[in-house]
């Protein structure tokens, strides 16, 4: 008999546990992950093969805080500049490719890929929201890997906010950003550059911490201010 080629041996040495510790060494976290279709759109590997396995690859609430922390990293987009750093190393550990949100034309459809991989759905105000995590929670990139992993049975949990009969999320922002017609982003940008907005800035959205789910996952202050302040630098006209 044959002896298995690499990528043979690469499958049968690698399952999800061990992708999952080795983000974790990173001090990211796994999102979920599924077994591309060819309409999810994930791109081919580098070999030209198709990912046979896709792991999205983020925090939640403040578990990535401290290794970013600790790294050092002040320029412009330097959380991207960590992540690529973070990722691009275990993907070619496991024989895959390293897929980031931004960086497009062409841009990855993360958001539907989110939801293929895990529980969560666009929330009352736009942005997904987790059945444990609420709105604390984020996507860093993902692992296109060339094995078919064995995946743990999909989380069906429903959308948190279909039972939410308050929904103080809608409600709270200072200046009615959220509105039936969707995000008023130019609204929110004016209100954050203003002194009025500085809870917002340093606390984090006030819509969003008003969310009841997942409240043990607010951001801590320095890093609720840092996203807020690459928001704002991002949507400043």
């Amino acid at each position: 008999m044959a002896p298995p080629d690499s990528a043979a041996l690469t499958e049968l040495k690698t399952n999800l546990e061990e992708v999952e510790r080795a983000l974790a060494a990173a001090g990211l976290v796994s999102r979920g992950a599924f077994h591309p279709e060819p309409s999810d759109n994930v791109p081919a590997l580098s070999n030209g093969a198709p990912a046979r396995t896709l792991v999205l690859a983020g925090n939640v609430g403040r578990s990535m805080w401290a290794a970013f922390s600790k790294a050092g990293h002040s320029p412009q987009h330097a959380l991207d500049t960590w992540s690529r750093a973070v990722l691009e190393p275990i993907a070619t550990r496991f024989g895959g490719a390293a897929i980031f949100p931004g960086g497009g034309p062409p841009y990855r459809p993360f958001i539907a890929w989110a939801q293929r991989a895990g529980p969560v759905r666009p929330s009352a105000i736009g942005m997904l929201i987790h059945p444990d995590f609420g709105l604390w929670h984020a996507y860093r990139g993902a692992l296109a890997l060339p094995q078919r992993l064995e995946l743990p049975a999909p989380d069906a949990r429903p959308r948190p906010c279909d039972s939410c009969a308050d929904k103080p999320c809608l409600t709270t922002c200072p200046v009615d950003a959220f509105k039936p017609s969707g995000y008023d982003v130019p609204t929110c940008i004016g209100f954050l550059e203003s002194p009025p907005g500085a809870d917002c800035t340093t606390q984090g959205c006030a819509a969003r911490r008003a969310c009841p789910i997942g409240r043990e996952h607010i951001y801590e202050p320095a890093q609720a201010a840092f996203h807020m302040a690459a928001f704002v630098k991002a949507n400043q006209r």
